[in-house]
Protein backbone atom coordinates (compact mmCIF):
# COMPACT_ATOMS: atom_id res chain seq x y z
CA UNK A 1 0.00 0.00 0.00
CA UNK A 2 1.26 3.75 -0.94
CA UNK A 3 1.64 5.99 1.69
CA UNK A 4 1.03 9.81 1.44
CA UNK A 5 4.11 11.19 2.94
CA UNK A 6 5.17 14.39 1.14
CA UNK A 7 3.76 17.64 -0.27
CA UNK A 8 5.81 20.45 -1.64
CA UNK A 9 4.34 23.77 -2.11
CA UNK A 10 5.96 26.91 -4.18
CA UNK A 11 6.95 29.84 -2.23
CA UNK A 12 8.77 33.38 -2.52
CA UNK A 13 10.69 33.32 0.21
CA UNK A 14 11.88 29.85 1.69
CA UNK A 15 13.40 31.40 5.09
CA UNK A 16 10.11 33.17 5.88
CA UNK A 17 7.73 30.36 4.79
CA UNK A 18 10.17 27.73 6.83
CA UNK A 19 9.66 30.02 9.83
CA UNK A 20 6.01 30.57 9.66
CA UNK A 21 5.16 26.84 9.92
CA UNK A 22 7.95 26.05 12.30
CA UNK A 23 6.29 28.99 14.76
CA UNK A 24 2.56 28.51 13.79
CA UNK A 25 2.90 24.41 13.92
CA UNK A 26 5.79 23.48 15.43
CA UNK A 27 6.85 21.34 12.12
CA UNK A 28 11.22 20.41 12.59
CA UNK A 29 13.34 21.64 10.08
CA UNK A 30 14.73 18.30 8.67
CA UNK A 31 16.89 19.87 5.41
CA UNK A 32 17.70 22.09 2.87
CA UNK A 33 19.08 21.62 -0.60
CA UNK A 34 20.41 23.70 -3.12
CA UNK A 35 20.47 22.77 -6.68
CA UNK A 36 20.40 23.92 -9.69
CA UNK A 37 16.63 23.99 -10.85
CA UNK A 38 16.12 25.81 -7.34
CA UNK A 39 15.79 25.50 -2.94
CA UNK A 40 14.17 24.18 -1.11
CA UNK A 41 13.62 23.99 2.54
CA UNK A 42 12.20 20.37 4.50
CA UNK A 43 9.91 20.53 7.39
CA UNK A 44 8.45 17.60 9.16
CA UNK A 45 6.02 16.93 11.67
CA UNK A 46 7.32 13.66 12.37
CA UNK A 47 5.40 11.35 9.35
CA UNK A 48 5.14 14.57 6.61
CA UNK A 49 7.74 16.10 4.45
CA UNK A 50 6.46 19.17 3.61
CA UNK A 51 9.15 20.48 0.92
CA UNK A 52 8.92 24.59 0.53
CA UNK A 53 10.66 25.61 -3.26
CA UNK A 54 11.44 28.04 -4.59
CA UNK A 55 12.46 27.57 -8.54
CA UNK A 56 15.58 29.14 -10.15
CA UNK A 57 14.99 30.66 -14.28
CA UNK A 58 16.33 28.38 -17.00
CA UNK A 59 16.57 24.76 -15.32
CA UNK A 60 13.77 24.65 -12.33
CA UNK A 61 11.51 25.42 -15.69
CA UNK A 62 11.36 21.69 -16.31
CA UNK A 63 10.66 21.00 -12.66
CA UNK A 64 7.89 23.16 -11.94
CA UNK A 65 6.10 22.77 -15.49
CA UNK A 66 6.11 26.28 -16.83
CA UNK A 67 8.07 28.35 -19.10
CA UNK A 68 9.02 30.94 -16.20
CA UNK A 69 8.78 29.37 -12.03
CA UNK A 70 9.75 32.35 -10.66
CA UNK A 71 7.27 33.48 -8.30
CA UNK A 72 5.42 31.12 -8.64
CA UNK A 73 3.48 30.31 -5.40
CA UNK A 74 0.98 27.56 -4.47
CA UNK A 75 0.71 23.98 -4.76
CA UNK A 76 3.01 22.40 -6.54
CA UNK A 77 3.13 18.04 -6.14
CA UNK A 78 2.41 15.61 -3.89
CA UNK A 79 4.54 11.99 -3.18
CA UNK A 80 3.48 8.62 -2.31
CA UNK A 81 6.06 6.16 -0.53
CA UNK A 82 5.90 2.65 -2.50
CA UNK A 83 6.99 -1.03 -1.81
CA UNK A 84 8.32 -1.63 -4.94
CA UNK A 85 9.29 1.56 -7.83
CA UNK A 86 8.92 -0.52 -10.69
CA UNK A 87 5.30 -2.07 -9.87
CA UNK A 88 4.34 1.38 -8.42
CA UNK A 89 5.13 2.32 -12.16
CA UNK A 90 3.63 0.14 -13.81
CA UNK A 91 0.52 0.74 -12.05
CA UNK A 92 1.05 4.08 -13.22
CA UNK A 93 1.04 3.94 -16.77
CA UNK A 94 -1.35 1.37 -17.09
CA UNK A 95 -3.74 3.41 -15.26
CA UNK A 96 -3.14 6.31 -17.65
CA UNK A 97 -0.31 8.25 -16.13
CA UNK A 98 2.89 9.50 -17.43
CA UNK A 99 6.37 9.81 -16.80
CA UNK A 100 7.68 13.38 -16.06
CA UNK A 101 11.21 12.91 -14.57
CA UNK A 102 13.65 11.65 -12.03
CA UNK A 103 15.31 13.87 -9.44
CA UNK A 104 17.89 12.55 -7.52
CA UNK A 105 20.14 9.67 -7.78
CA UNK A 106 18.46 6.58 -6.76
CA UNK A 107 21.03 5.24 -4.68
CA UNK A 108 20.60 7.91 -1.92
CA UNK A 109 17.42 9.35 0.14
CA UNK A 110 15.41 11.86 -1.31
CA UNK A 111 15.24 10.22 -4.86
CA UNK A 112 11.68 10.68 -6.45
CA UNK A 113 10.58 9.12 -9.75
CA UNK A 114 7.56 12.05 -11.55
CA UNK A 115 4.57 11.69 -12.65
CA UNK A 116 1.45 13.53 -14.05
CA UNK A 117 -1.38 11.92 -13.91
CA UNK A 118 -4.16 11.67 -16.88
CA UNK A 119 -5.43 15.41 -16.05
CA UNK A 120 -1.88 16.53 -15.79
CA UNK A 121 -1.32 17.11 -12.08
CA UNK A 122 2.28 16.23 -11.10
CA UNK A 123 3.24 13.82 -8.37
CA UNK A 124 5.72 11.65 -7.67
CA UNK A 125 6.82 8.23 -5.87
CA UNK A 126 9.77 7.48 -3.71
CA UNK A 127 10.88 3.64 -2.22
CA UNK A 128 13.12 5.54 0.74
CA UNK A 129 11.07 8.16 1.37
CA UNK A 130 11.60 11.97 2.24
CA UNK A 131 14.22 13.38 4.88
CA UNK A 132 11.86 13.86 8.39
CA UNK A 133 9.48 11.21 7.15
CA UNK A 134 8.29 8.29 9.28
CA UNK A 135 9.28 5.83 6.64
CA UNK A 136 12.67 7.12 5.56
CA UNK A 137 15.31 4.69 4.62
CA UNK A 138 18.77 5.50 3.93
CA UNK A 139 21.07 3.20 1.73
Amino acid sequence: MARLRHFAVCVKDLEKAANFYETVFELKRAGREDLEIGSAIYLTDGVINLALLNFSAGPGAKAADTADPRGLVGAHHFGFQVDDLAEAQRRIEGAGGKFFFDLGDERHGNFERKFKDPDGVIFDISQRGWIGTDGAKEK
